[in-house]
């Protein structure tokens, strides 16, 4: 039975894929850190900035649950499914997610923080113009 109402859904699903976007920014920080690139400090900021606006949506969407009292909480994961517990009005409701559609929601969300970030960055102008 469902117990969270559309908006709540949103909420707490935004939360937890944004947290899952997170968890893939801080990764790819790493590797660009021990990589072989050239010129890194670009690619850097690029994931900083946008750890940083996830993190900000993150903490209002964490403040918006906790106003409304709920909760995600990660029950298991296998090749096919990940399974999840949302919890709202002293109610519990699983949720399993399909791990390649959870994949695309995660990468959908990156490209969101890539071009919103990428719109409201102060643009260097090069040296030579």
């Amino acid at each position: 039975m469902q117990y969270l109402n559309e908006e709540e859904g949103k909420i707490a699903s935004r939360f937890l894929f944004l947290s899952m976007a997170i968890v893939v920014l801080e990764k790819d920080i790493k590797l660009i850190e021990s990589g072989s690139f050239k010129i890194k400090e670009p690619y850097l900021e690029l994931l900083r900035r946008m750890i940083h606006q996830a993190r900000t949506e993150r903490r209002d969407l964490r403040k918006n649950m906790d106003q409304r009292k709920m909760d995600v909480v990660f029950i298991q994961k296998n090749d096919t499914f990940s399974t999840y517990l949302f919890l709202a009005h002293g109610y519990e409701e699983e949720r399993r997610y399909f791990n390649p559609a959870v994949r695309k929601k995660v990468e959908q969300i990156l490209y969101e923080l890539m071009f919103e970030t990428i719109d409201t960055t102060n643009k260097p102008t090069p040296d030579y113009a």
